[in-house]
């Protein structure tokens, strides 16, 4: 199994930033793309951004040039560097990775718990 364990979010005030951090562990054998998502109360889940194993990002419109996404492939680990918040940025963010636990094995996706980040106005 692969358990995913995202950190960092919190309270923060608009104009702010944090840093989430998500490490994975288990059977492991390759991670390939990794990604943040978030869901707001009342709303869907979205996509909010991902990277590649060779590093290649990807961002959701309402992000981008606020949020860096990156990782540190030696530690299991992804991150998202977030800044310049706002209340609409409220919601739970969740890890997302893709993971192969097995030489010969799928890529099966797996998901945190989920970090709350709340931002006061």
């Amino acid at each position: 199994q692969v358990q995913l364990v995202e950190s960092g979010g919190g309270l923060v005030q608009a104009g702010g930033s944090l840093r989430l951090s998500c490490a994975a562990s288990g059977s492991i054998f390759s991670i390939y793309t990794m990604a943040w998502y978030r869901q707001a109360p009342g709303k869907q889940r979205e996509l909010v951004a991902t990277i590649t194993r060779s590093g290649s990002t990807n961002y959701a419109f309402s992000v981008k040039g606020r949020f860096t996404i990156s990782r540190d492939s030696a530690k299991n680990t992804v991150f998202l560097q977030t800044s310049g918040l706002s209340p609409e940025d409220t919601a739970v963010y969740y890890c997302n990775a893709e993971v192969q636990t097995a030489l010969w094995g799928q890529k099966l996706n797996y998901w945190g718990q989920g970090t709350q980040v709340t931002v006061s106005s």
